[in-house]
């Protein structure tokens, strides 16, 4: 970024997220100014505060930074995507997958860092009927997963909250019947687990899938055979790593469209974290659909 101009950018801060890093965050408004770049800052409640606050400043912007977890940041990456908008993340959740696509694992020096060094990458975004997402969409287990990680067990449990709230999903889950239609070809079978996913990690940095990046113009799905719960421990170092394209009990395959349909049986999808939709559900990328500040090419990014 030129560093002769100033620039204007709104700070967008979820109040849920952490708060124990409002010193780091004053010292990194303060670096960005001094960079040039003017913030101003919102304390948002709602997602709909915060795209009206895009909207109504959009043609004032030069790049929207979003302070928050998965849920938060996925939220805006539709309106972003439609005002044309460069995006900065400052990684503030429980998860923080998105930031591990992109390479930011180190906290919210680096992610300061990389806006002010200006590094810009392009990246797909991932649709399911009319909402954006950018790391994975599920239904079956993961939905499970997603509503027994409630605030509590997340303030409790912290980096280890995701395994607590499988291990209690796993009690709760039933296998379904599913139609997968992948660039128009059906694939019939009963299932578990379907991921969907745009980025590389999700779920506190579980791989979709090993080759995954988030620029690489395809979706990648994984559909979980009925098992015991012997059966899914064994099978969690795979899944953890990106790698259960290994094993039998899992289906996988890469598209650009995908449609799932559970018959009569509708069934609920979470994208990022977020109840989102509802079966039948047409999935599609759409790439290059996003300039965002990253400090290293994605291809790159492990």
């Amino acid at each position: 970024m030129n560093s002769t101009k100033t620039r204007q950018a709104l700070l967008i801060i979820n109040p849920k997220a952490r708060q124990d890093v409002g010193v780091q965050l004053d010292d990194g408004i303060v670096q960005l100014e001094q960079a040039g770049i003017m913030v101003e800052r919102l304390l948002s409640n709602t997602p709909e505060d915060s795209r009206r606050a895009v909207l109504e400043r959009k043609d004032h912007l030069d790049l929207v930074i979003v302070g928050g977890g998965d849920g938060t940041i996925s939220s805006m990456a539709g309106t972003l995507h439609e005002c044309g908008l460069l995006l900065a993340i400052l990684p503030l959740g429980t998860a923080n997958d998105l930031a591990r696509s992109l390479g930011l694992c180190n906290g919210l020096e680096e992610a300061f860092d990389a806006i002010v060094s200006g590094e810009r990458q392009w990246i797909d975004l991932g649709m399911v009927n009319d909402n954006y997402f950018f790391n994975v969409a599920h239904l079956g287990l993961g939905v499970k997963v997603t509503e027994e990680l409630t605030d509590d067990v997340k303030k409790q449990w912290g980096v280890f909250s995701y395994l607590k709230a499988f291990f209690a999903a796993i009690a709760r889950i039933k296998q379904f019947k599913v139609t997968i239609t992948a660039d128009g070809v059906p694939h019939r079978q009963r299932s578990i687990q379907i991921a969907i996913g745009n980025g590389r990690y999700y779920g506190g940095g579980n791989v979709i899938d090993e080759k995954k990046r988030i620029n690489d113009g395809k979706l990648s799905l994984y559909s979980l055979r009925p098992q015991t719960v012997w059966d899914l421990l064994t099978l969690a170092p795979l899944l953890r790593d990106g790698r259960q394209r290994y094993n039998a009990r899992v289906f996988n395959l890469q598209a650009e469209s995908i449609n799932v349909s559970t018959g009569r049986k509708v069934m609920a999808i979470h994208a990022d974290g977020e109840p989102v939709t509802n079966t039948p559900a047409h999935f599609r990328v759409l790439p290059k659909a996003l300039e965002i500040l990253a400090p290293k090419p994605i291809s790159m990014v492990e």
